[in-house]
């Protein structure tokens, strides 16, 4: 029987120190770069796979993270934003040895709530990638001494990385207004935070340039998606008479179902009508007209959610404010160039 590979078999086969090859494999302390190359290239040959259960004794953690992801938001883990998030907070957490475990209601027939679960699993910290503020498992859980990270929510006692929503929402109508004062929002549910704070961005806007709000250009999507989008474009052709000059929508799977609505109803973009969505994802360059957006930095979002959840495990801190990264306006088809 074939006995598993150690990395005392590995230290003598590259001729190297066990101390460099545990600092490779675990991404911790300085190893040359062709040396890091060297040692990652022969254990990817021989598909050496790292016993994790010295680590664990020694440290004490499980290396695992609990993920949130709320199914009572209906959103899916096909949602192009969160999903992108998602990975690079996977990337980043796994190039340091760690490995992600989704946090779900029941354990075989038992029902769990969401720290019962995580005591279960022995999890290093959490990480909710969206969820709902009114789930009482989630605010349970925020209230416990475990490290947490989020992307969507904003609670007293985690860490929140999200985009500068403000920023993205006053770029936007700083477009608009070298033209129109007549400009309309199509929001998401104002239940979500970012949508929310979108929203209100909006109403700042107009107040600080003296533009009196037309609640006829207002209009809440039921919901995240296309259809949503659609109907809620559908209530905006019946409620504004005439219809605003500039629209800005929530998100950019909102948008996409806006844009449609406005093509079957003959209303021309971006001539009649100018249109920027929120995310940048990737259906806002394929439409047609494509898409002009506020664009945000996912690769810098998951990457500090992981950055800031491991501080936390790892040098026992306590983080629980709010870091906003920038965005930028992406010009495309629907809106004109001034």
């Amino acid at each position: 029987m074939k006995t598993k590979t150690t990395i005392y078999d590995i230290s003598r086969e590259l001729k190297l120190a066990p101390s460099t090859i545990s600092k490779v494999i675990n991404g911790k302390g300085k190893v040359s770069d062709f040396t890091r190359k060297r040692v990652l290239d022969y254990i990817d040959e021989i598909g050496y796979v790292p016993n994790n259960s010295a680590r664990m004794l020694k440290s004490g953690r499980s290396y695992t993270i609990g993920v949130i992801f709320s199914e009572e938001l209906s959103i899916g883990l096909e949602h192009p934003f969160f999903s992108s998030i998602l990975q690079h907070f996977k990337t980043y957490v796994e190039n340091l040895g760690y490995e992600l475990s989704f946090i779900v209601s029941k354990l075989g027939k038992h029902k769990l709530s969401y720290y019962e679960w995580c005591v279960n699993k022995k999890v290093d910290g959490v990480y909710i990638v969206v969820g709902d503020y009114k789930d009482k498992g989630m605010i349970e859980l925020t209230k416990k001494n475990i490290p947490i990270v989020s992307t969507d929510i904003i609670f007293d006692g985690i860490k929140t990385v999200i985009s500068n929503n403000e920023e993205g929402i006053f770029l936007a109508m700083e477009h608009f207004i070298k033209s129109t004062k007549e400009i309309g929002i199509i929001t998401g549910p104002l239940h979500s935070k970012a949508f929310k704070e979108r929203y209100d961005a909006y109403v700042n806007f107009l107040h600080k340039n003296n533009i009196n709000i037309n609640k006829n250009y207002i209009i809440e999507s039921e919901s995240f998606g296309f259809t949503s989008g659609y109907n809620a474009c559908l209530n905006l052709l019946k409620q504004a008479n005439p219809l605003p000059k500039a629209l800005v929508v929530g998100s950019d799977e909102i948008a996409v179902g806006v844009l449609k609505c406005l093509n079957d109803n003959k209303i021309e973009i971006p001539n009649e009508i100018e249109v920027i969505g929120f995310d940048d994802n990737i259906y806002s360059r394929y439409v047609t007209p494509s898409l002009s957006t506020i664009a945000q930095n996912k690769v810098e979002i998951g990457s500090l959610a992981g950055k800031y959840l491991l501080d936390m495990i790892e040098n026992k801190t306590k983080l629980d404010s709010v870091t906003r990264v920038g965005v930028k306006l992406i010009h495309r088809e629907s809106t004109k160039k001034y």
